[in-house]
């Protein structure tokens, strides 16, 4: 499959040039395949197919579009089983996890595909005798997406979805390190029956493809998910172009715990959400802030829950945590460990890598960790949870909101009066209290500050991808 991995103007073909990157197995670093790299000549041709494929997608109407939408997640429910497999080998996740990832992207495609046709205009009433005023919604035009390796398909779905929903057309350039699950996601789209140019796949070097495709007059939005850094280079060249853009950029998620809060069932989704796809998650919480009556029986138990964690191969069975992603991850959660034991933190469980094979690091628990250990101020992408204790509620928010990341925010509390605090306080695109609420097909996904502009997802995913347009006329 990765022989012919570039999807241009209805055709899965070689790239022209030479170049070819390694796909690895996380659990085990060994490579798997040889990934071919597109060259100049390759988005020349993608933008062109881009170019056409907007014409043809948008004077479809929206109920036909719809209709290819729903054969595509019809496809994808049937063959969500094979790309869970294909992100396990590439991406480590454990299988459960791939296969709710896998599962989810039907209800995307479904989503977008009827919002598709609820883009209403209106009619505003004139101020001028015989004259009628409307405002419509338009297709902004073809779209570059830039998706990550975290989430494979979640990532590229809701970019593909939102984009052919509006009546862009696409090109995407999926994860190098992850390619085979986009590919069978792409597939689907085609064997939906997506006419031709509309969906066009490349992958090559990031900055080359990124830069030469914002740049090019052909493209009019930019959607990317990914660092803070590589955001804003990339918010810059679309603006420089003043080219829309959404950005769902890297968080730093608080997890606060009030004295009142139901502890057994606050540890319960801590660990899951810290500890799914190893951490490696935009909006996994790594500073959990823990009010003083309640800290060490949190900590004991979240600590114990977080030893019983089987670490393995995402195929092997029972496993419930992968390995990361390369072997700077690896590096990078040593020099995290390490910063927060100078400061004076506590190592509660982990802390070490794990075998000799594959990327694997034990899932861990530092205590007592300050605010100026590294790991409270930098996104550590990883399987760390930070515990500090808190004096109130006040505290709590305020050490939440003291970063430049606001992405996601989660909350446990029994109190409705520390519940609204909660809500309207913490600085963040998304809240959650009491629950795991985000990341669903019909709720916002985005954040504020450094985390980014823009929501995918829900009601205001296709605000991006449209343009609004007044028509005032007066009868013939």
């Amino acid at each position: 499959m990765l022989d012919k991995p570039l999807l241009i103007d209805g055709t899965w073909r070689a790239p022209s040039g030479t170049r070819a990157g390694d796909v690895r197995n996380p659990a085990t670093g060994q490579t798997i395949a040889r990934l071919p790299l597109c060259e100049r000549a390759d988005l020349d041709d993608a933008l062109a197919a881009a170019a056409k494929g907007f014409q043809t997608w948008r004077k479809m109407t929206a109920l036909e579009r719809a209709k290819i939408m729903h054969r595509a997640a019809a496809l994808l429910r049937e063959r969500a089983d094979t790309i869970a497999h294909h992100m396990v080998r590439e991406q480590g996740k454990p299988l459960a996890e791939a296969r709710g990832e896998a599962n989810a992207a039907p209800e995307h495609v479904e989503w977008h595909a009827e919002e598709g046709r609820r883009t209403y205009g209106r009619v505003i009433p004139s101020r001028i005798p015989g004259a009628r005023q409307m405002v419509i919604r338009e297709p902004v035009g073809p779209v570059a997406a830039f998706s990550p390796w975290n989430f494979p398909v979640n990532q590229l779905v809701r970019k593909i979805s939102a984009a052919l929903a509006a009546g862009c057309s696409i090109i995407a350039k999926p994860p190098e390190e992850t390619p085979s699950a986009c590919i069978e996601l792409a597939r689907t789209f085609q064997d939906a029956g997506v006419p031709d140019g509309v969906i066009n796949i490349v992958f090559g070097i990031p900055a080359e493809v990124s830069e030469y495709l914002i740049a090019s007059p052909i493209i009019r939005k930019v959607s990317f998910t990914g660092s803070v850094p590589v955001g804003k280079h990339l918010g810059a060249l679309a603006a420089a172009g003043v080219k829309r853009a959404t950005m769902e950029l890297g968080g730093h998620a608080p997890f606060i715990v009030a004295q009142d809060a139901d502890i057994e069932a606050a540890v319960r989704l801590g660990v899951m959400l810290k500890y799914r796809n190893a951490g490696q998650i935009c909006a996994s919480p790594t500073r959990f802030y823990i009010e003083e009556p309640v800290y060490d029986a949190f900590r004991m138990a979240f600590v114990a829950a977080a030893k019983t964690l089987k670490i393995g191969d995402g195929l092997d069975a029972g496993t419930q945590m992968g390995p990361l992603a390369n072997p700077r991850r690896l590096d990078a959660m040593d020099g995290f460990v390490e910063d927060a034991l100078a400061t004076g933190a506590h190592l509660d469980c982990g802390g070490r890598r794990v075998g000799n094979a594959g990327f694997f690091f034990e899932p861990t628990v530092l205590s007592n960790v300050p605010e100026n250990a590294r790991i409270m101020n930098d996104e550590p992408f990883g399987p760390i949870a930070a515990l500090a204790k808190v004096t109130s509620i006040d505290e709590a928010i305020a050490r939440s909101n003291r970063l430049e990341f606001g992405l996601a925010a989660f909350a446990f509390t029994r109190s409705l009066a520390t519940a609204n605090r909660f809500s309207d306080e913490l600085h963040a695109g998304m809240v959650s209290i009491n629950h795991f609420g985000i990341a669903a097909a019909e709720t916002p996904f985005g954040g504020i500050k450094e985390s980014g502009y823009g929501s995918e997802g829900g009601a205001e995913s296709l605000d991006a991808f449209m343009t609004v347009k007044l028509i005032s006329h007066i009868g013939a």
